[in-house]
Order: structure tokens, then sequence, then C-alpha cells
């Protein structure tokens, strides 16, 4: 070892590669290795030094090198018995990435030797293999963060937030006018900033920054990981959104949409890693310590798979925890993140006997003062058993709602037996979250997500076209709850394309009129196709993207409408859930459910399997605060049936109902009603209780 690289005993904590001013730390976690070595590289990719990490405390391999500067490339190489049997996997000739690692120098090159088995052994992954994976392997590198100011959380309400799901690249890379498209620094330009603003979002939810693997079956297709969900590095920014391999760039974006006062949501994946099954790679987690950072089967040569993707990181083991902890806190406190969404959360909820809604992962983020006070969303399902788990998360936690988006895209395209159902959407979902005082806003509705068909393909598609996945379309889900009206994929045919405008602006306005928090798909605004495409996850091209060209401007103002109209009515946006319960401030009921004559919804009503219109009269929720409580209500139609007749509840002394949201007439002026008004087929339609002084037109009695 040279004077230059000479190494002193340093700190177990903090885990990672610290720079101090003067030199740097290096602390890494493994329980069962018997020897950690840590390499160093030049920035083109050649080994200079191997060095011994002279320290072992609570199981963390540590030491302090002077002199050596953010931008070192560095990896470790972990020693220690290769039994697979026993789940260990210790092979030296691998390099390893620091799972603290704040920066990624890229990807891997895919070739035999990144396996820590000989992969032309018939033995598989019971053989050993002493190749030297580091001329193929990326490697980590150190930064300072030190710079990084603490960042100013817009801290927005659930009650008010409009999330918009969103991918870094997708989302500009149709954009030529956008410098560095497809990259952190497009995805913060002016005129995405702008198109969020004047659409009224207030969050953008990111699908997975963290650093991940592009798989190998992939890369030999000519494909790529697109979506992201194959993390490698729980604390680095993904290598392909930065332009200047500067990890300051993804705090520079979070900075500039909080000055337009949008939240910045990650898409996070601790439910598993890139590694894969006993068959996949050694990059990092595997290789340092595989029996801690993953959950084994009996036979400890394999991994217990609730994920799909061959592996499940141990989340019960507090070294695992700690990391994903420690991760969380830094995307939050360095990086001014506001949320995550929790890819699979049950998974992390996982305990031995299965699923715990009081695993310790879900205590220590309730009582993390940093943690708790930011926005929590799990995605409540894995593959694993029992792993349909809606509205079975404690308090913080929202969830995806899954039945809203089926119920909601089964309604609108016509199955029966849907009016019951739909009433519990509209009204917040009460029976999956109205326990342990959670609010109706746990509930994240949503129509449409990056897993599955985009708003237009909804309506534009019966089936699945994948065909470009390379997977014989077999991939992806079957059952869509889709309809194409008529023709599989676009047409020229005048009535078709407008009876699909309106059915997506019905949907849309289902959604924004529904109690609970709205999410949008990133490109449903414009009309943007996948061409039937439903799992894209592979697709960084024109299928993945969001087509800005084809923009639909008149659907696009609707949207528009749609948001300032929920962001306008506390009403739609309420925490209290709606029991059609008497309110103490005026004796009315605050949720009344009607048919088209006026009269009360019975049981027969509920359960006739053909009715296709619902009507109800909705006011603040029963049991709110007088300094929260609003006088006015809200009269909504929703209709998928044909034109039809519909009474109005007789409005206050001095009060008159006027119309303000029509899907049928999108950009029509508000016009007050008398108490007949006509509803035409296959639309929404949303009163506002309002003094009759403000009436902008006569009164009236037609559509």
């Amino acid at each position: 070892m040279n004077r230059k690289n000479r190494i002193s005993a340093g700190r177990p904590h903090p885990l990672g590669a610290t720079y101090d001013g003067e030199g740097v730390n290096f602390a890494v976690f493994s329980q069962n290795a018997t020897r950690m070595q840590l390499c160093l590289f030049e920035r083109h990719g050649r080994e200079t030094a191997r060095i011994d990490l002279p320290e072992r405390e609570g199981h963390v391999w540590h030491g302090y090198i002077p002199g050596l500067k953010p931008g070192q490339h560095y990896g470790f190489r972990a020693h220690g018995p290769y039994r697979p049997d026993e789940g260990h996997r210790f092979n030296p000739n691998k390099l390893l990435l620091d799972p603290y690692g704040k920066q990624i120098s890229g990807h891997p090159i895919w070739h035999d030797a990144l396996h820590g088995y000989d992969t032309r052994s018939k033995l598989q992954d019971l053989s050993y293999d002493t190749r030297d994976s580091a001329p193929y392997m990326t490697r980590s590198v150190v930064c300072d963060t030190s710079k990084l100011l603490p960042a100013r959380h817009p801290d927005r309400p659930m009650a008010d937030t409009v999330i918009y799901e969103a991918h870094v690249a997708g989302l500009t890379a149709d954009r030529p006018d956008i410098a560095s498209r497809g990259r952190f620094q497009g995805l913060a330009s002016d005129r995405i900033i702008d198109h969020l603003g004047r659409l009224g979002i207030t969050a953008i939810e990111l699908l997975p920054v963290h650093a991940f693997v592009n798989d190998r079956f992939l890369v030999e297709k000519g494909l790529s990981n697109y979506w992201g969900y194959q993390s490698i590095g729980f604390f680095a920014p993904e290598p392909r959104y930065l332009a200047s391999h500067d990890i300051a760039e993804f705090r520079a974006m979070v900075d500039r949409f909080h000055s337009a006062g949008i939240e910045v949501l990650l898409d996070v994946v601790y439910n598993h890693t890139g590694e894969g099954n006993q068959l996949g790679p050694t990059l990092c987690f595997r290789g340092l310590d595989n029996a801690s950072y993953y959950r084994l089967a009996e036979n400890r040569r394999y991994h217990i798979d609730d994920t799909g993707t061959g592996n499940t990181l141990n989340i019960e083991h507090p070294m695992v925890l700690r990391m994903v902890m420690d991760s969380l806190r830094y995307w939050v406190e360095v990086m001014g993140v506001d949320g995550f969404r929790f890819d699979l959360c049950t998974t992390l909820g996982r305990r031995r006997d299965g699923f715990d809604r009081n695993a310790p992962f879900f205590q220590a983020l309730r009582q993390d003062p940093v943690l708790g006070r930011v926005k929590l969303i799990a995605e409540p399902w894995d593959i694993g058993p029992g792993g349909y788990q809606l509205g079975a998360y404690p308090p913080p936690f929202s969830e995806w709602n899954d039945k809203f988006r089926d119920e909601v895209r089964d309604f609108w395209r016509g199955s029966p037996d849907m009016i019951g159902k739909l009433a519990s959407r509209l009204s917040g979902s009460a029976q999956q979250f109205d326990h342990d005082n959670r609010p109706a806003t746990a509930s994240i509705n949503f129509l449409t997500a990056h897993d599955g068909f985009t708003l237009m393909d909804l309506v534009s598609y019966n089936e699945k076209h994948n065909e470009a996945n390379g997977e014989d379309n077999r991939d992806g889900h079957s059952a869509n709850h889709s309809d194409n009206m008529g023709v599989e994929g676009p047409t020229d045919d005048v009535s078709i394309n407008a009876a699909r405008a309106r059915r997506r602006r019905n949907m849309l306005a289902t959604l924004m009129i529904s109690q609970g928090t709205p999410m949008l798909l990133a490109g449903d605004e414009l009309g943007n196709s996948q061409q039937g495409n439903n799992n894209a996850y592979c697709q960084n091209n024109e299928i993945g993207w969001v087509n800005w060209s084809g923009n639909d401007p008149d659907f696009l103002a609707f949207v528009r409408k749609l948001v300032a109209f929920r962001r306008a009515h506390p009403i739609l946006r309420q925490k209290r859930f709606l029991h059609a319960r008497s309110r103490k401030i005026d004796n009315r009921t605050d949720l009344f459910w009607r048919r088209a004559d006026g009269r009360p919804m019975t049981d027969a009503d509920w359960q006739d399997p053909e009715r296709r219109l619902l009507a109800c009269e909705m006011r603040t929720a029963s049991g709110t605060p007088d300094y929260a409580a609003l006088e006015y209500a809200l009269f909504i139609v929703i209709n998928n049936g044909g034109p039809c007749p519909v009474a109005l509840p007789a409005p206050p002394e001095g009060y008159q109902w006027v119309r303000h949201i029509d899907s049928a007439r999108p950009m029509a002026d508000p016009r007050p009603h008398g108490l007949r008004t006509r509803i035409r087929g296959r639309s929404v339609v949303v009163m506002v209780l309002e003094p009759a002084e403000t009436a902008q037109t006569p009164a009236s009695r037609g559509d």
C-alpha cells in the first residue's frame, strides 16, 4: 500500500463513504464475512488498490483513508464461505457496490463473470467462479452532500393533493423543445412545470429514480428496464437521468418543483433488488452477505420470492431495516423529497407468519420524526400468500385503491350491478378505509397507472397488445376492464372517437368528484396511447413515452376545468367520511342518494343490476367542526344510460342549483336550474348550491 492510500481505523458510522474535507471514511455491513477489502479505481476503470478494512464493530467493517476526495470510484470485495446450501455466497472475485453509495458510475456490462458461480457448470449456482468481475462492473463514487441546504417543503395537506404519476424520461423524451430531455433537468424545465401548474397538479410521483439494473435478458433482446423496478442502489440516483454525473441535479429538480408549489414523491422499491434469484448476478447485497440481506427458504440455497422478481429483501433484519430507514431519511433530508409510494408494500410488512400491519418496518416509520411527517403511500399487495391487503395499513399510510380503478371502469363500460359499488367509490371507500381514525384521503383513487392501459387505450382496446415486449404477448394483465367501443385500436370513425372522448371525460369527472386523493397518469390529459401495450416496462421508446404531438387541446382544457373545480370545492376533498348522517349545523343529511325522480334510493333500486343512473346530494360530513363547516351542497348525477329528466332537491330560500360540470357539454359556462332538468345520456353533471344573486344566466330547465 502506498502512503497516499494508508488506512486508519475510522468509524463504524455513518455507513457508506463519508467525505470530511480531508479524507473518506468507509463503513459497510456484513455479518457473515470474514474479511472485507476496499477497492479503489481510476475514473475510467483501472483498479489501483485493494485495501483491507482494518476494523470490525457490530458487523460493520470500517476504515479511514486521508487524502481521498469526492469523485473517487470504489467498491468492495467480501471474503467468506461459499456454501449456497447454507445461504452464503461470498466470492472475493466479484466487485461489489456500496449499499450506501450516493452515486453509481453507470451500468454493468453483462458478462458471465458478474455471476458468483460458473455459468458453464452443470452444478449451476453450486459451482464457484474465479473470474474477476471488475472489468464489467459499475462502481460506487464518493460524493460530498454537505453543501446541500435543507429543503423547504410545500407541506401540502393530503386533502388538497392531486398526484401526477410520471416517468422521469418518458415525460420529456418526446419534447425536442426541452433541453436535457429524459433527465432530471428536463423534467424540471419551465415547460413541464408550467404544464403541471396549469393542470392543477400539486404532487408529481416519479417512477423509480434509485439506480437500477438493466436486466440481462432485456439487453440481449435490444430492450431495457425502462420503468426501473430493479433497484441496486437505494441512495444513488439512476445515472441515465443525470446530465453531468452530479447528484446535485436531482436536488435542483426538487427545489424547482418546490418553488412552483409542487411536491415530489418517489416510487421506491425496497421489497427486492435487481440481483434476482440464486441464478442472478452478484453485484452488491448477495456478495456482501446473502444470508442477511435476503429472506431465504427452508433450503437456504433458495430465496423466498413474494415479489415475482426472484428475491425478497429481509426487512426484519435490523441492519437491513436500518438501511431502508437511512435511505428514506436521506431522500427527505438531503434530497428534499416529500413522500414515497412503496412498491409491493405488503412485502415490507411480511413476517414469518404472513403480513402484519404492526410489522417492524411500519412501526419504525410511524415513530420516526422525519418520516412520520411525509406522505406515505402503499401499493397494498404482492404476489405472496395473503398478499392482497387493501385497507389493512395503519395510519398515516394512504393506499392505491384498485377497487376504485376496476369498478369505475366497469361502470362506464356498462357492466351490470355496479350502482352500489360506484356509490362506495364515490363516497371514499369507507368499507376499506374507515377504521383507526384514518381519513377519507387514505384512498388514492386512480383510473390508470404506469402498469396497465392508458386512459386512451382503456377506451380503444379490448385486448392487450404487448408483442413488442418479446414475450409473445404473454406478459401483462389480461383483465383490463376495458372496452374498445366498436373498433380495436385507432379509427377514423367520427362517432366512435366522439364516444371515446366522452367516456374519457366521464371517467375523469368521476375521479375528480370522488372522496379520496386523485391520481392522474402522465399523458392521460393529452390523450396519450401506448398502442395497446399494457406492460411497457421495457419500452424506452415511442410506446412508453408520453406523446405530446398528439395533444387533444379540448380534452386538456376539460381536465384543467375538473381539477380547478375540485380545488374550488372543499366538499369534494374531505377528511371525514360521509355516512348519510345528520349534521348539527342544519339537521341536513351529509349524503343523500336519489333516483332520477328525486325519491330516495330503495333496497330494490340498489339491487337492480340494470340501473345506470345515480344521483346524490353531498354536503360537509357530519361531525365536521364549526370552523370548517360549509353551508353549501353539491348535487351530482352520474348517468350511463340514455337522456333522462332528473328532479333536483328543493333549494333553501334564496338559493339555487347551478350546473358547473357537464361532461356532455365540457366547456359550457355555469347555468342555474329550477327543480327539474334534463341530463344527457352517458354524462356526469355536478351542480353547486349557490345564492340566487350569483346567477350568471336566467334560470333554465333545459339541459
